[in-house]
């Protein structure tokens, strides 16, 4: 198996990246997996990085090979100008070598935006996607779920939202190992009456879908884990992840700020270290690492843009899994079963 990686993509890359690449490396050998990482950017620069690592990683054993790319796609320029432009980016470079069968997934922590097209343009649709999804996986109190779509889709219609569903329950199913996942339409009300005309219409396309489908759910039932599959359009999914992201962060610097506030609560903590240890852990947005772009044509797993090190290894091992349990074929076998023929767009 091989997996390119955007080495230049993200904030801190490519000190991140590269070293990411190294601990994931690290890991697929201990794993016994065959996989080999393309590092992908600025040959130079990444071989001088590399080096950094050389005596405390024995990055020479790696399974580890640096592949140039000319150009790099920031984080802040426009999605499509900046891959029509930029052919020999590390960001199209990674996405050209999986289209070419060269690759079996491309990851990136670079700009999102430009992550999508890229995969459009080189990966394609898988036949009769209408619009590729981000599927992430959201915190709750009985583990995680789903959140389809995280971020890729502004302005949706309803056939949209019923194939975000569909393929979200794929990927469950094939990679989270979820039997029968619950499906649940964010709305405001659980009502069946509530809700706009996207949710209200969606609702009604979700119902003939082979899912088990529990109806409208709102925010607060999300955290409680009342459903594995939460479909919504990439603005309402977006706003979710992003305040669960922020909430995250304001809870766990408010424990911080009371042990510091209270010394006496000091004497406390060799007996509530475990539980806030894996209450850290299951809210740091690094131990997902990356999540997958559904519905293009090829394994894409888009990371967060301020990934460290931690994030990049996980993103690279999410891309290895994705590819192991071979969820686009389930997406592309979910959708020839759907009872609703849809036009493309």
């Amino acid at each position: 198996m091989i997996i390119a990686l955007d080495a230049m993509g993200g904030d801190t890359a490519p000190q991140s990246t590269v070293e990411g690449a190294i601990l994931a490396a690290k890991y697929f050998v201990k794993q016994q997996m065959d996989v080999k990482i393309l590092l992908v950017g600025m040959e130079r620069i990444l071989i001088q990085e590399m080096l950094q690592y050389q005596n405390k990683y024995d990055v020479a054993s790696l399974n580890i090979e640096i592949l140039n790319a000319t150009e790099v796609i920031e984080m802040g320029e426009h999605p499509a100008n900046a891959v029509r432009k930029k052919k020999d980016s590390s960001l199209s470079v990674s996405a050209r070598v999986v289209a070419d069968g060269k690759a079996d997934a491309f990851v990136t922590m670079g700009n999102s935006g430009a992550a999508m097209a890229t995969a459009l343009f080189y990966l394609k649709r898988i036949e009769g996607v209408l619009r590729p999804a981000i599927s992430t996986p959201f915190p709750t109190s009985s583990g995680f779920c789903i959140i389809a779509d995280a971020g890729a889709n502004m302005d949706c219609k309803p056939e949209h939202l019923y194939q975000f569903a569909i393929m979200a329950d794929s990927y469950s199913k094939a990679v989270m190992g979820i039997e029968n996942p619950r499906v649940g339409l964010v709305s405001i009300g659980e009502e069946e009456t509530k809700g706009n005309e996207l949710t209200l219409a969606a609702s009604k396309l979700l119902k003939k879908a082979d899912l088990n489908f529990i109806g409208n759910i709102e925010g607060r039932d999300i955290a409680k884990g009342e459903a594995d599959v939460v479909v919504c359009d990439g603005f309402v999914g977006n706003v979710i992840l992003k305040f669960g992201e922020g909430l995250a962060e304001m809870m766990l610097r408010s424990v911080k700020k009371g042990f510091k506030d209270h010394p006496i609560a000091w004497a406390s903590i060799p007996f509530l270290w475990l539980a806030i240890r894996d209450l850290m852990k299951k809210v740091d947005y690094s131990e997902m690492g990356g999540v997958p772009l559904l519905g293009v044509n090829g394994v894409c797993i888009i990371g967060h843009g301020r990934s460290n090190s931690k994030a990049v290894k996980n993103a690279l091992i999410a891309g290895a899994n994705a590819v192991k349990f071979n969820f686009i074929n389930s997406i592309e076998e979910a959708l020839k079963r759907s009872p609703l023929e849809l036009k493309k767009e």
